[in-house]
């Protein structure tokens, strides 16, 4: 769960959650948890390599600092703790692989390679605030991966990987393991773990309402008493378009 290093385990996100959230915005959801007093949880930096379907899982997580001449050479690879090949190792299926690169893309956070270990794996996703190599080939995969822009350099000219799976910053976002990441064509979010159920539930009503006041603009109508819904009429209005659509 969010807030505490731990084994990430999908089965604490339930299959109605993760439906749910595979079919909202992440616009629709920080303004659901802005409503709850959460401002800084959208990635700021991380764009999407090719477009597709929600991503959704758990956050198993990788932090990066500023790499060291004398510990990041590329006889490190050889080691079964460097953190880096060990976090792509035990990420979880259905987990969201999140990397903390401290924003610098001058050097990729991950390969490839390592995004198609992980797509074997049957992990959710990929996402850095740094840069990836390959990303013609990565963004070919079918697991979503996000990043701040390519960056061919190897890792270990700017980044030293120390920690797995521990509370870490991506895109000036805190991310706990076990904090739900979601992401869309826009961007990604970070749901701490003990509100995803009730924020899902209510960004889901939020799209429903959305859906029917995109169609009254689109036929003509005044935003003015529409969104926000002020006018009581608008209230019965969407009471007879829900029944009407079946939403």
């Amino acid at each position: 769960m969010g807030g505490a290093k731990g084994v990430v385990c999908m089965k604490d996100l339930n299959d109605e959650t993760f439906k749910t959230l595979s079919r909202v915005s992440t616009a629709t959801l920080t303004t659901a948890m802005f409503k709850r007093g959460l401002r800084n949880i959208y990635l700021q930096g991380p764009q999407r390599l090719s477009p597709g379907k929600n991503m959704v899982g758990l956050a198993y997580t990788l932090r990066y600092i500023p790499a060291r001449e004398d510990l990041d050479v590329l006889e490190s690879f050889c080691d079964r703790e460097n953190a880096q090949r060990k976090g792509i190792e035990e990420c979880p299926p259905g987990a969201v692989f999140v990397i903390d690169s401290r924003g610098d893309a001058t050097a990729a956070s991950a390969g490839c390679i390592l995004a198609t270990r992980l797509q074997t794996r049957g992990c959710a996703g990929i996402v850095t605030d740094g840069g990836f190599r390959d990303t013609p080939e990565i963004a070919a995969l079918d697991m979503p991966a996000y990043h701040s822009r390519p960056s061919a350099p190897t890792n270990l000219t700017k980044h030293h990987a120390v920690a797995v799976n521990d509370a870490i910053a991506c895109g000036g976002v805190s991310i706990f393991p076990g904090d739900v990441i979601v992401g869309d064509n826009e961007g990604v979010v970070c749901i701490p773990a003990h509100m995803a159920v009730e924020v899902a539930e209510e960004a889901l009503q939020m799209t429903i309402f959305e859906d029917f006041v995109l169609e009254m603009v689109q036929n003509g109508a005044s935003i003015f008493g529409l969104y926000p819904p002020t006018d009581e009429t608008t209230k019965n209005r969407f009471a007879e378009w829900r029944q009407r659509n079946n939403r």
